[in-house]
């Protein structure tokens, strides 16, 4: 049972809310709205003003527990990715982050989370920018004895149907992570069975076509060493409906195979046309 409820007005545009017992920003601005959890700063809604549809997807079942991660969105996995350490995908997306900045003009807003060691130390920071488009820039800043960091902004892609669905501008190789072996695979994609694949970055933006809903999906990558695509099939997973997968696809910016410096900054660009 989901209890939300107002906490504070921050401006006009800029509210805090409890989802149950996380915390949670709506931002309502002639830009558009987004929802960001500050269990995670993580960002699971955002919907421009020209468009029809939220760009991401969220399950319908998310329960909004207090340390569990949240289920769509754009889950920050960091310092590690899927099982390097415990727990898995790294502790940032279970870690309250602080609204350390923000910044609302007419035609653009900028919100900035923080994430500090115990010591009260900075470890990270992730900037957002919405204007027609959102801009999420990441800043790894760390700690001595933090070695190997990696970084996924695991986004999940809200779409009409998986079947009417293609990926493109990703290589013709890819690492499949179910088989753990290299693949030649078509490109543009489809969509028709569990797929967990990690490409090599390009340069050029991924463009997801929404064909049900009449749109394409931009997803420009900066500073990745890694593309991530992701959609579970029917394969059972933790707080996602039977059919989740039918309406969603993660395309998830990373630095898996490149690990992150004190001081580097990885950025996502969503946009949708």
């Amino acid at each position: 049972m989901m209890n939300i409820q107002l906490q504070q007005q921050i401006t006009p545009e800029l509210s805090l809310y409890a989802y149950n017992d996380i915390p949670v920003l709506h931002l309502h601005h002639a830009v558009g709205t987004a929802k960001i959890a500050l269990q995670g700063a993580h960002l699971f809604s955002w919907q421009p003003t020209h468009s029809k549809q939220d760009v991401l997807w969220l399950s319908d079942i998310e329960p909004f527990k207090a340390g569990n991660a949240i289920r769509g969105g754009i889950p920050i996995c960091y310092p590690w990715f899927g099982n390097a350490g415990t727990p898995a995908h790294g502790f940032a997306r279970t870690s309250l982050w602080q609204l350390s900045d923000y910044e609302i003009n007419n035609d653009k807003v900028q919100l900035v989370f923080s994430l500090f060691s115990k010591h009260n130390i900075i470890l990270a920071k992730i900037e957002m920018l919405f204007t027609e488009h959102c801009d999420l820039r990441f800043t790894h800043y760390g700690e001595t004895g933090m070695e190997n960091v990696q970084l996924a902004l695991h986004s999940y892609f809200n779409i009409g149907n998986i079947a009417n669905t293609s990926i493109a501008n990703l290589p013709t190789t890819c690492f499949n992570s179910l088989t753990k072996s290299q693949e030649t695979v078509p490109s543009p994609r489809t969509i028709n069975e569990n797929v967990d694949c990690i490409y090599t970055a390009p340069p050029q933006p991924t463009e997801i076509h929404d064909q049900a809903n009449q749109r394409t999906l931009f997803v420009t990558h900066q500073n990745a060493s890694d593309v991530v695509l992701w959609n579970p099939w029917h394969k059972a997973t933790s707080s996602m409906a039977e059919n989740g997968y039918q309406t969603m696809v993660c395309v998830e910016t990373a630095r898996i195979h490149r690990y992150l410096e004190a001081g580097e900054t990885v950025a996502v660009r969503l946009s949708v046309k």
